[in-house]
């Protein structure tokens, strides 16, 4: 500016000395007031810039200032960061000032809802150390669900703005802030932290910060009463009771649903699973149907106060509810129906599993003992079997109900951990084995034993029956294909839903000898029964004397060893005294008739004399470690693979499976590798752990194997029946080696 002035007064001079008659004073005096123009001129320009510069100045001061002032430093650490922030540069006039925490996170991580399902803890913020606050309000906005390692959280991922009301003690005055999070950030681990927040807000008019738009966005997303939403609760229903109970939610919108989602709220603790949908309407109308979390509901759900949030995306509702009595929705009777169909072909595969060779010796001689008799009584001795079979299963669906009832752990096979249940089925089969071999003869009551006869039959019907009842309570230390989901169905549900699942089991076992009843001739072309016979028995006698041999052994890992040694004892005792009873005389039978009976009976007693020193199976084997759920986790974020293996010494179905894949070829040198952990649950004895475990799983029946790996966290679910192709497949699965 200076240089251009100096320039335009030189050529103002030339130009006046140019002019005709012009003086030296005249040249000068035009020069100067050319100059004094020119440095008015600088002046003028100088001023402008330096106007320039503090508006400039002013406008960033404006526009950084308050930002700053309105939002406190990030809190980071290396899962995310965290920071309060402020809708307003000052408090203004009114008695309240809307809030945000503002949650940054890494890829991956996650914080929790007000309600973080079955794991984790939401975030919170003690106040405490700040001024001018007479309370502060924390809001949610609609959250997400997870689900890892079987496991069902909800919260949020990636960025979440919780809206905070903070009302003031003085309104008008200024604000200062101090806040402690407790928060959880979990993605393959979880990992508590706590970062303490300043934010001081000054009095003075309440104007709009730039983090104004970014509260009022999640502030949208919490859940209300759901009309600026466009949407309407229609109705809540409940039906079934206890472990059994269903909630209905039925909700309508103005727009079309995709993939709505419903959290259920109870302040007793009953939990409940991810929703079933239904869309109907265009997918404007939307049924959320909710089974309970085993063993967390008692009873109806008939007016029970809880609290439901159904929506999607940033839209949703909340109510406080008392569900009504409905009845079963159409979806639910025809899963029913599918369940049922289940059941029978499980029924029916359970006859060719494992389990059934104990019981071979009863359906054989069931079946050879009609050889060359009458159609009638042949069609009548098979009914008689089933209707024992279907009986049995009876038997154990009011079982599982009483179980049910008394809050405790439930499932397939479990009567086998009792010592007690062992200790009678070991009698039962001595005793079987004892008439098998001809030592004494099985007398049934007379109006049972009197079924049948005088047709030429070698058996009464209701010993057929009772053979029939028998067999099916061998069988069930098995699980066979459907049958384990037709179980995991019905002990999820309610007494009608059991008992209905059960009987289709019980016609599924007892196809085959409802096929003999409806075609005789397959039994009557049979050789008739001879001496041959005599030799069938005594060989069948020794299957079943194995059999408790077997059973002795289960024993033995729930009681000890020295328990399993003195009942087998008084089982070789009680044989020896049957046979004694055919060479003594008739006045000497009731003696030693009475000393079976008593020797039975002090069988009963000896397990409560018995302190088990035995260790499970898992700590008998170096390479495998004991069941830790919680650990799993931490091996999968480490990139290992997890093996589980949930097994009892009781379950035939677990070492068939061990003898014929885990423990040999592929599987067994795959589990040797320094990546893989092999942890096995044994369930020998009761443990309610594990049947949590299995029930988060819709199991209640054991074989169950998982694997877990960084390509599965939530695990890969095996068949009951393994086969070597199928394990080294779910382990490149787990591992994130295959698609």
């Amino acid at each position: 500016m200076v240089g251009m002035s100096n320039h335009i007064c030189r050529a103002a001079r030339k130009r006046k000395a140019e002019e005709p008659g012009a003086s030296a004073d005249s040249i000068d005096t035009g020069t100067a007031d050319c100059c004094n123009a020119a440095r008015d001129e600088k002046k003028l320009g100088m001023s402008l810039t330096r106007i320039v510069a503090g508006l400039f100045g002013l406008a960033v001061a404006l526009a950084a200032g308050p930002a700053q002032a309105a939002a406190s430093p990030w809190q980071e650490n290396d899962q995310g960061a965290v920071r309060l922030v402020s809708a307003v540069a000052a408090v203004g006039d009114g008695a309240e000032v809307q809030l945000g925490l503002h949650f940054r996170l890494k890829p991956g991580w996650k914080v929790y809802w007000r309600s973080p399902g079955d794991a984790g803890y939401p975030p919170s913020v003690d106040w405490q150390g700040s001024t001018n606050l007479r309370a502060a309000e924390l809001r949610w906005p609609l959250p997400h669900r997870f689900e890892v390692l079987g496991l069902q959280t909800v919260g949020y991922k990636d960025e979440v703005v919780l809206p905070v009301t903070a009302r003031l003690a003085e309104p008008g005055g200024p604000l200062a802030l101090r806040g402690t999070v407790d928060y959880l950030v979990c993605d393959a681990v979880c990992i508590p932290q706590q970062a303490t927040l300043a934010l001081s807000l000054p009095a003075g008019p309440a104007t709009p910060s730039r983090f104004a738009h970014d509260i009022n966005r999640f502030a949208a997303a919490v859940p209300g009463d759901g009309a600026r939403h466009g949407l309407s609760l229609l109705s809540v229903e409940t039906a079934g009771e206890g472990d059994g109970a269903v909630l209905r939610v039925a909700v309508r919108g103005a727009e079309r649903f995709e993939k709505p989602d419903l959290f259920v709220e109870d302040p007793d603790g009953r939990q409940f699973g991810p929703p079933r949908v239904t869309l109907a309407e265009g997918g404007r109308r939307a049924v959320l149907e909710v089974s309970a979390v085993p063993g967390t509901v008692e009873g109806s759900l008939v007016g029970v106060p809880l609290t439901v949030t159904a929506g999607e995306g940033g839209r949703g509702l909340e109510a406080v509810v008392e569900p009504v009595a409905g009845a079963l929705p159409a979806s639910g009777a025809g899963t029913l129906l599918a369940m049922l169909g289940a059941a029978i072909v499980g029924g029916l595969i359970l006859n060719l599993m494992p389990c059934v060779l104990p019981v071979l010796s009863l359906k054989i001689l069931g079946l050879v003992g009609h050889g060359g008799g009458e159609r009638r009584h042949v069609r009548l001795s098979f009914v008689a079997s089933s209707a024992g079979i279907v009986a049995s299963f009876l038997a154990l669906a009011a079982a599982a109900v009483a179980v049910k009832a008394a809050g405790a752990a439930v499932g397939w096979g479990i009567q086998f951990q009792q010592p007690l249940f062992l200790v009678a089925l070991t009698v039962i089969l001595t005793l079987f084995a004892a008439n098998l071999w001809g030592f004494f003869e099985i007398s049934l009551p007379h109006w049972m034993s009197g079924l049948g006869r005088g047709h030429g039959a070698p058996h009464s019907l209701g010993g057929h029956f009772v053979t029939g009842a028998f067999a099916t309570l061998l069988a069930t230390p098995c699980t066979a294909p459907f049958l384990g989901t037709a179980v995991g169905f019905a002990l999820a549900r309610g007494p009608v839903e059991i008992f209905a699942i059960f009987t289709a089991l019980g016609i599924g076992m007892a196809l085959p000898y409802l096929l003999v009843a409806a075609w005789p001739q397959l039994a009557l072309r049979l050789p008739r029964p001879g001496r041959w016979m005599v030799v069938v028995k005594q060989v069948m006698g020794v299957a079943l004397a194995a059999t408790a041999v077997w059973l002795l052994a289960v024993l033995a890992s729930q009681t000890g060893t020295g328990t399993a040694v003195l009942v087998g004892g008084m089982m070789a005792a009680l044989a020896a005294l049957l046979a004694l009873r055919l060479r003594v005389a008739g006045t000497a039978r009731p003696a030693l008739a009475a000393a079976v009976v008593a020797i039975a009976g002090l069988a009963f007693v000896v397990p409560f004399q018995a302190t088990s020193t035995s260790l499970p199976s898992a700590a008998k084997d170096a390479l495998w470690r004991p069941f830790d759920r919680d650990a799993i986790a931490a091996l999968v974020a480490d990139g290992r693979t997890v093996f589980v293996d949930v097994t009892a010494d009781w379950c035939i179905t677990c070492q068939v499976n061990k003898t014929a894949v885990i423990n040999r070829g592929g599987v067994a040198e795959r589990l040797g590798k320094s990546d893989v952990v092999a942890m096995r649950a044994d369930w020998t004895r009761p443990d309610d752990g594990i049947a949590h475990y299995l029930a988060s799983y819709g199991r209640y029946g054991i074989p169950f194997n998982v694997v877990y790996g960084p390509g599965a966290p939530g695990g890969v679910v095996l068949p009951e029946l393994l086969t070597e192709s199928a394990v080294l497949k779910a382990f490149e699965k787990a591992a994130g080696k295959s698609d």
